[in-house]
């Protein structure tokens, strides 16, 4: 434990908390401060290597404001509603912007940061916890355990908002939740999408009550999972269905899909935008992590689409709606199998929207391979840092980054960039 100090916050770092420097020159990762305010620490203790408290504001930032939530500052979800928007939003950039100059590009032209308004995200993954009779239903603590029971949230659709009320009334009597549990939502054009996850087998009767919460819910799928394992469907009142650029996709259970409308929309037009002007009647663009068509569909408006995706479920979902469509969907795991030079070259472009961890594996081979556009969808400026550095020392240039802010509210900032190549002319 360190004794308490009075400090002032420098900066907001990658994770939303507020830095100062404490009197051994060692660094304190403040939640809920704001650059430029003198705060009071907690007794301190360790964090990575530096240290962590609560924080008494002594002065406060003339950007600071009260969070329209009441849940903040208990729950995990939002970490950065007590900050103006203009700065906030501000700041937001600045990640993506430090991130591609530490990959060694300068002079880089920002696009405006995409914005998603209140009520817009429209995937939440809730915990369960059972206390006696009770169910608590909502997010873990920030940086805790224990599960912060939510009565409105200000960040996702109004349906899912709903849907945690019915899921506290309803749960209780799931003798299939004996103490843990989560519950991870998708709104797709059909209706609620549920994947329950619980801690114990389901009953004859929990199925019946599931059903029933389908019906109050809204849920055109409710699937089960005991722990860590396979979904199974318990209840499904309508055909799964949701619409990605006029293809009617219906993806599995609790499948990635981008977390807002306003944040989709947004990345795909980044992309469609970075595409080069004019696309060859035989041109193809190559997508990586292409999940069960996101951004499959839209880009195979512009041109032939090989679309690569390792989950074999999410592929299932691509393939199957891709009838008479420019596309060819492969099943391949992109980590283990990366695709090679001579796979990608002659592409007129590459579009890659890794998960978190990056691209490592995939990034030498698609610097080496010459394609003169690549489009690199990120949601880890760290992740994006690393790769981008790949393309840079390959002779690659930034032509347009444009900042997303699809977790309103959130430390988490997404990013699509556009990087070209010149041409080599032969003698």
């Amino acid at each position: 434990m360190g004794e308490p100090q009075t400090v002032t916050i420098d900066r907001i770092g990658a994770d939303g908390d507020g830095i100062a420097g404490l009197d051994d020159d060692s660094l304190a990762y403040l939640p809920y401060t704001l650059p430029g305010e003198e705060v009071r620490t907690g007794g301190l203790t360790k964090r990575g290597q530096g240290w962590t408290s609560s924080a008494e504001i002594l002065a406060p930032s003339p950007f600071r404001q009260t969070a329209p939530c009441p849940h903040f500052g208990a729950c995990g979800g939002c970490t950065l509603q007590h900050w103006q928007d203009a700065p906030y939003a501000e700041w937001k950039s600045a990640q993506v912007l430090a991130a591609l100059v530490r990959a060694g590009f300068a002079d880089v032209a920002m696009a405006p940061l995409a914005r998603t308004p209140p009520h817009d995200r429209r995937r939440v993954d809730l915990a369960l916890f059972r206390d006696g009779k009770t169910v608590a239903v909502g997010l873990h603590r920030h940086r805790g355990a224990d599960v912060i029971d939510l009565h409105t949230c200000l960040v996702i659709e109004p349906k899912l908002v709903a849907l945690i009320g019915a899921l506290r009334q309803a749960m209780p009597g799931i003798s299939g939740l004996r103490r843990t549990g989560s519950a991870l939502a998708n709104m797709l054009d059909s209706g609620i999408d549920l994947l329950l996850r619980t801690d114990a087998l389901l009953s004859a009767d929990d199925r019946l009550a599931l059903a029933d919460l389908a019906k109050q819910a809204g849920a055109a799928r409710i699937s089960w999972a005991l722990g860590d394992g396979p979904p199974e469907t318990a209840s499904q009142l309508a055909p799964i269905v949701t619409n990605l650029a006029g293809a009617a996709v219906s993806p599995p259970t609790g499948t990635f899909l981008q977390a807002s409308r306003a944040g989709a929309a947004a990345i795909t037009a980044a992309v469609l935008a970075g595409l080069p002007a004019t696309i060859a009647s035989r041109g193809t663009v190559i997508e990586l992590f292409a999940g069960c068509g996101t951004l499959t569909f839209a880009l195979a408006e512009r041109a032939r689409v090989v679309a690569y995706e390792g989950n074999a479920a999410a592929y299932a979902a691509l393939r199957s709606a891709i009838t008479g469509r420019r596309i060819e969907a492969v099943h391949r795991d992109l980590a283990r199998q990366p695709l090679m030079v001579k796979e990608l070259a002659g592409a007129a472009a590459i579009v890659l929207d890794p998960p978190f961890v990056g691209a490592a594996a995939q990034m030498q081979a698609i610097a080496g391979s010459g394609v003169m556009r690549v489009i690199y969808v990120s949601c880890n400026p760290a992740a994006l840092a690393r790769d981008a550095r790949v393309l840079r020392d390959a002779g690659y240039t930034l032509a347009t980054a444009t900042p997303v802010d699809q977790f309103l509210w959130s430390a988490a900032v997404e990013s699509v960039c556009v990087f070209e190549r010149e041409r080599v002319k032969r003698r």
